[in-house]
């Protein structure tokens, strides 16, 4: 039995009150699939960057199980061809 290894990257930048993340799926089968998150900040909270991580990154990996879902099922209703008459 082969192992196979897919690999996730995480990419977090910050403007301001929001922070940006970028999860993207690289695997040797498929192209990549990339996920997208934001979170911002309410002016009226302390400033900890690392909660706006979490959660930019968070949304972003919960994109990227959307989008990764997404390609599985068209590939089955390609697989699968027409249905029977």
């Amino acid at each position: 039995m082969e192992a196979k290894q897919w690999t996730v990257q995480i990419y977090i930048t910050e403007d301001g009150d929001d922070t940006h993340a970028r999860a993207v799926l690289t695997t040797r089968e498929t192209s990549t699939v990339t996920g997208r998150g934001v979170a911002r900040r309410n002016p009226v909270d302390r400033p900890i960057p690392e909660i706006g991580d979490e959660l930019a990154v968070s949304r972003a990996l919960e994109d990227l199980a959307i989008r990764l879902h997404d390609v599985a099922s068209d590939d089955i209703v390609e697989l699968a061809g027409p249905a029977p008459a």
